[in-house]
């Protein structure tokens, strides 16, 4: 691949798969991946169902690849570079934010066009300058790092901070202790 096309199949195990590329559908397979009320292995599965057109027609010694190429597609094309660094982004939680700048750097409403291509919305993503998402990612940012926040970033914070909060991501097994926890607290 040079870079230049929009890859509607992947090359699995020299086969090539079909795969769902619009960035709706990409957005709901990383959202089965980051799903931690499901084990791994499960959502793995679920997100590769979703992700290859055929998913039952590849050959179970070829899921490791086919995990590994829809990874690479996700990322647009690019190796793993490294270990990931802190989440910024949730890309539910933060939905309305990144349309909206999304939409800014199309020109156009996104979510009316009948496709747009995964890499394609990353190209967009990509353009985002300053905006109400940029906004959250700097307070993000400092917060974690434990920065001060200039005059201006405390009151956005302050009026926005719901927003600017990642909500956690609990397993099934942190919520039962929660509970738990919660029961003998009341009682």
């Amino acid at each position: 691949m040079t870079g230049w096309e929009l890859p509607e199949a992947l090359e699995v195990a020299g086969r090539s798969e079909p795969i769902r590329a619009d960035f709706r559908e990409v957005l709901e397979v990383i959202r089965l991946l980051d799903d931690s009320t499901e084990p791994p292995e499960a959502r793995a599965y679920l997100a590769m169902g979703l992700f290859y057109r055929k998913f039952a027609a590849i050959p179970l010694a070829a899921r490791q690849p086919a995990m590994e190429a829809m990874l690479r597609f996700l990322a647009g094309g690019q190796e793993d570079s490294g270990p990931a660094g802190p989440r910024m982004i949730d890309w539910q939680q933060d939905l309305p934010l990144i349309v909206a700048d999304v939409n800014k750097v199309a020109g156009c409403e996104i979510r009316a066009l009948p496709f747009v291509h995964w890499w394609t919305f990353l190209a967009w993503f990509g353009a985002i300058g300053e905006g109400q998402l940029s906004a959250v990612v700097a307070v993000r940012d400092k917060l974690r790092r434990g920065k001060k926040l200039e005059e201006w970033e405390r009151e956005f914070y302050r009026r926005n901070r719901a927003r600017v909060e990642l909500k956690p991501r609990y397993t099934p097994e942190e919520l039962a202790e929660r509970e738990r926890l919660n029961r003998l607290l009341s009682d």
